[in-house]
This record gives C-alpha cells, structure tokens and sequence, in this order.
C-alpha cells in the first residue's frame, strides 16, 4: 500500500515542492523577511495536511520555527525531524540560467535556489510522513522542527530548543541536508565540520586617496590586507594562526584508511569543477582536505572601485569574510579568539584592523555502532540494494552539537543531495531521482528503527 500511495502521488508531491521554492526565503536579507514568514506558514499548512497534529508556526526573536508532531503511543520511540525553510541569497542573479526562485525542470533535475539546501531535502520528510499515515504505516513518534535561520547560523534556535526541552524530546535526531558519494553509491555521512565565520576591516587614511598624489607613500588598505590574508597560509597549505593546530584531533592510520574505500576519480573531480589542479593541505588527499581536516578561506573581499572604467583610487578600507571549518576537538570561540589576536598582532602600524566574529558551530561526530545508524544503513541498503558507505562530511550544521548539549540525543545525517548539486551557488539543482528516493528510503528507516528499539 505504501508503495502504491508514493507512486500514486508523486507529481503532487513534486508539485508543492516547486510552489515552495518559488517563495524567496532569503534568511540574510531583510527585503525577504515577509517571504520567510510565508514559507514557515507554508510548510506549517503541508505538515498538517500530511496528517500531523499540533502544526504551528512559532515567532523567535528572529525567524520563525515550524513545529508539528504525531504521537501514536508514549510506549514508542520518538523521532525529531530537523530541517530548514530558509535559503542562500540567489546573489549574484547575473551568473543563473534561469531565475533563482522560478524552478525549472532540466535533465531530470530541479535548478532553483533552496532546491537541494534544504528544501527538497526536507520536504521528502514531510511527503513520507504523508504516506506512512495515509497507509496506517507510521511505526513510532514523531515530531518535526523547521526553522528559518540555519543559513545565518540558527541564532535564535538554541534559544528555543534550551526552553523547549520537554516539548523537543525524543530518542534522535532525523537530518536530511548533507549528501551522497553518488546515485550509483550510497553514503551515510558519521560526521561534520564546525565553523568559526568572521568578517575584518583594513583601514589606513582617513579618506579614498588620489593614486598618483599619495600612492607609493601611504598604505594602501587593500594591499595590506591581501598580504595579511596571503601570510595566514604557509607553502604547505598550513594555517600560520598559532594554536590552532593544538587541538586537532588526528584520525588513525587505520580510520584514514577506511574513509578513503569510499570512490573517488580525482581527473572527474577536476572535470567538472574546471580546474587544471587541486591544492591544499600537504600529505592529505582531497577527500581527506575537504573532511577530517580544518580550513581557512576567504568567502568575499572588497575595497575600493569596482564599477565600470577607472577610478584611480587608494581606498580608505578594504574588508574580507573568512570562514575555518573546523575538526573534533576545535571550538569555534577558541578559534575565533587565536584568529583575532593573531590577525591584529600581525597588522603594520601604518593600518588600524577590526576583527568582527559572526556565527559559528561545533564539529560533530555521530558513532556508527548504535541502533540509529544501523537502522539508516539498512534503509539505504533496502532502497538501494547496496550498503551504504561512512563518509564525513565537509560542511557544517551548528545545530547538531547543540542539540546534544541540550536534548542530550544523537543525530542520524540521512542526506540525499549531491557534491555537484551546486549550493550556495549560482545554479543550484536537486535531481528527481534523489527527491523520490529520499522519500522511497525514509520510510525503511522509521521501520527499522522501531523493530530494533523494541
């Protein structure tokens, strides 16, 4: 029944996702805040008519959290599901083949923005659990929290999960929002990178310079501040903030040695990202690079001119965004704080530097030997006739550290996206292929999961 009630349905469910990526829930930029509040109101309207009890959308001090559950007996286990409504900014809108928040269909995928991160990632939740109660199937509890500031660091989430705990509470946390090595290989990613964000300001005269008068006899702001970011690396792709290595925590030989089972062709790798070479860290390879290892890269830097022509300027700032991913054992307070005082100890007296810290997270290990993690590997091995392989995963989810901390339960990161699905960035997608059999394969974890809690 189950089966027939996904296949009955699936151009509607493929329907509503589009009408909910066409609401432009841009969390960072407040000309969206009306859009954001229409989403949350959205997906609180498709919870309930899924069958779940309780949907409300409940004001933060900033965006608000989606909240719905179905209780089905205390005697049960209870699964949270996580996720969130609010996207990237589309910017810059030049660089889309097709408008970031007008969905279309291509190659047997969805390109818009929030099409993978998350929101087709969380809405497969929404759609199975539509299924499970049409079909009498649901096995456990649930509840479903989606909230509107994960992609401006979920500021006000601790908040309401600290204050909520009973109303929160559950046997683990359901996460879909990383992804898979392919559709051909299924992943289960055991852990995340945290993140440490902040912005820094260069300034030098009290005003924009005439080149010609003042250059060659005043610091520029922008050259100092490329050679401050230039010196944080040394040739060997290390970061040069002392004590920031102190903590680190280093996998085994033999833990190295089972991540690097998972495939990976480093000539597709660079194919598809254009590049004529990788870079990074010596002694680790890429996927080692972009998982187990912390990293220092600057997300945006300006200063100056920038328009159309010439305007032969010295400019009185120039500034820089820098994010650090982050490893088990780092803390994003401690490395901000390294990184601040090292980016100011290094500054020429000739400049005044500002250090402003913005949002960062912990970095998350999930253990593959519990009950949990079995009854998601088994899903994956039921949907995909194959086993799925332990991965890290790169990016960073600040909310699953804190969910522990504060509801004291672990996180299973069931994602279906993948690497190549292009977030944050122009062109976005999310295959229908992944959509559906996200929504195929939920339902075997809930199975599984309450046979073995028994």
């Amino acid at each position: 029944m189950l089966a027939t009630y996904l296949s009955d349905n699936k151009q509607r469910f493929l329907d509503e996702l589009l009408d909910l990526i066409r609401i432009p829930s841009v969390s960072a930029d407040a000309k969206f805040t009306a859009d954001v509040r229409r989403a949350a109101e959205f997906v609180r309207d498709r919870l309930a008519d899924a069958g779940l009890d309780n949907a409300e959308v409940i004001d933060t001090a900033g965006h608000p959290i989606v909240f719905a559950e179905k209780m089905i007996d205390p005697a049960k286990p209870t699964v949270l599901v996580y996720g969130h409504y609010d996207v990237q900014p589309a910017d810059p809108y030049e660089l889309w083949y097709t408008p970031p928040f007008e969905p279309t269909i291509r190659n047997e995928r969805i390109y818009a923005r929030g099409a993978c991160d998350d929101k087709g990632q969380f809405y497969m939740h929404i759609k199975a659990l539509e299924a499970m109660l049409a079909t009498n199937s649901l096995p456990c509890n649930v509840k479903v929290m989606i909230e509107g500031e994960e992609e401006v660091g979920s500021e006000h989430l601790g908040t309401f999960v600290a204050a909520n705990r009973d109303k929160l509470a559950a046997d683990v946390i359901l996460i879909s929002d990383t992804s898979i090595i392919s559709n051909d290989v299924p992943s289960l990613e055991t852990g995340l990178r945290g993140l440490s964000y902040v912005e820094v300001e260069v300034t030098g005269p009290n005003r924009d310079l005439h080149s010609g008068v003042y250059g060659g006899g005043v610091a520029n702001p922008a050259n100092v501040l490329c050679q401050l970011i230039a010196s944080l690396k040394d040739e060997q792709g290390r970061i040069t903030i002392p004590g920031f290595y102190d903590n680190v925590a280093d996998l085994t030989d033999a833990e190295r040695a089972e991540l690097a089972k998972a495939p990976f062709d480093l000539d597709e790798y660079k194919r598809d990202l254009g590049i004529g070479d990788v870079m990074g860290e010596a002694g680790y390879s890429t996927n080692e690079r972009t998982s187990i290892r912390p990293t220092l890269d600057v997300n945006g830097i300006w200063g100056g001119y920038t328009g159309p022509g010439a305007k032969t300027v010295l400019p009185s700032k120039a500034s820089a965004k820098i994010s650090m991913r982050l490893v088990p054992n780092q803390t994003p307070d401690e490395i901000t704080a390294l990184f601040k005082a090292h980016f100011e100890a290094i500054a020429p007296k000739s400049v005044h530097v500002t250090v402003t810290p913005h949002h960062g997270g912990l970095p998350y290990v999930t253990p593959t030997d519990s009950v949990e993690f079995e009854a998601a590997s088994r899903a994956f091995e039921q949907a995909w006739g194959k086993k799925p392989i332990p991965t890290r995963g790169g990016g960073s989810i600040p909310i699953v550290a804190l969910f522990e901390q504060e509801l004291g339960i672990k996180t299973i990161l069931m994602g279906f996206g993948l690497d190549s699905d292009a977030l944050h960035s122009p062109n976005e997608s999310y295959g229908l292929f992944n959509f559906y059999k996200g929504i195929e394969t939920i339902p075997y974890f809930y199975a599984n999961y309450a046979e073995m809690k028994q």
